[in-house]
C-alpha cells in the first residue's frame, strides 16, 4: 500500500511553515532523530486498540501531551525501527520480540525540538500488560478503534504553545484528551491508511 503521505500529516498540522523548516533542518544537520510506534492490539473486550501515552509534566516543549511510545534514538539503536520497539517496552512494557512491524510511515520533523521523527506502525496478537515507566509517563491511554476511525474526533482548539500563544490547531478528541501536533499529524497517516482497507 502507498503511503498518504506528508499531504495527509499536514492537515493537521499546526504551523503553514513545518516544510520550509523541515528543508532547513536537513540542510543544517544539526536535528536529532527519534523513532515512535503506533502499536495496535486486541483488548480485552475482544476489539482492536491502539496504545498512546499521556507524558509527565517536565521542563521541556513535550511536556504533559499525548504520544506514541517512542523516543530519541541512542548510540547503541542499529537503527531507528530499533529505537522504537526499544522505547516501547521501556515506556509501556511491551516486549519488542511480540511485535511485528507492518508499515513505515512518513518521516515528520517537529520544528520546537529539532527533531526528524519516523514512525512505524506495528501489531501484538497478544493483549499486553502495559507497564508505565515511572518516570516519563503519566498514564496510558487505549484507544478502540472504532473510536479512532470516528469522524466525530475531529475538533480545532485555541492553545499556547512554546512558539506561539492563543493560536488554532487541529486536533483529535481520543478518550477525552486533546491530541494534536506531531502525534495528531502522524495519527492522521495512520487513519487513512487505515480507511483504505477497513
Amino acid at each position: 500500500m502507498k503511503l498518504p503521505g506528508e499531504a495527509i500529516q499536514l492537515k493537521m498540522a499546526p504551523i503553514e511553515r513545518i516544510l520550509e523548516l523541515k528543508a532547513q533542518a536537513r540542510e543544517a544537520k544539526t536535528a536529532k532523530q527519534a523513532g515512535v510506534l503506533a502499536l495496535f492490539y486486541p483488548a480485552t473486550t475482544n476489539e482492536t486498540h491502539l496504545v498512546l501515552i499521556l507524558r509527565k509534566t517536565y521542563k521541556g516543549v513535550h511536556s504533559a501531551q499525548i504520544s506514541f511510545p517512542g523516543g530519541k534514538r541512542e548510540a547503541e539503536d542499529a537503527s531507528l525501527l530499533e529505537t522504537a520497539l526499544r522505547e516501547t517496552e521501556e515506556e509501556v512494557g511491551v516486549d519488542r520480540t511480540s511485535v511485528s512491524v507492518v508499515k513505515e510511515l512518513t518521516e515528520i520533523y517537529i520544528p520546537p525540538s529539532n527533531f526528524f521523527v519516523q514512525g512505524y506502525v506495528g501489531i501484538t496478537t497478544k493483549t499486553p500488560h502495559f507497564i508505565p515507566q515511572e518516570n516519563e509517563v503519566e498514564e496510558i491511554l487505549e484507544i478502540p478503534l472504532s473510536h479512532f476511525m470516528d469522524d466525530s474526533i475531529l475538533v480545532t482548539k485555541t492553545l499556547s504553545t512554546s512558539y506561539a500563544t492563543n493560536i488554532e490547531v487541529p486536533a483529535f478528541l481520543l478518550n477525552g484528551h486533546v491530541v494534536w501536533g506531531a502525534t495528531a499529524m502522524i495519527l492522521s497517516e495512520v487513519r487513512e491508511m487505515l480507511k483504505a482497507v477497513l
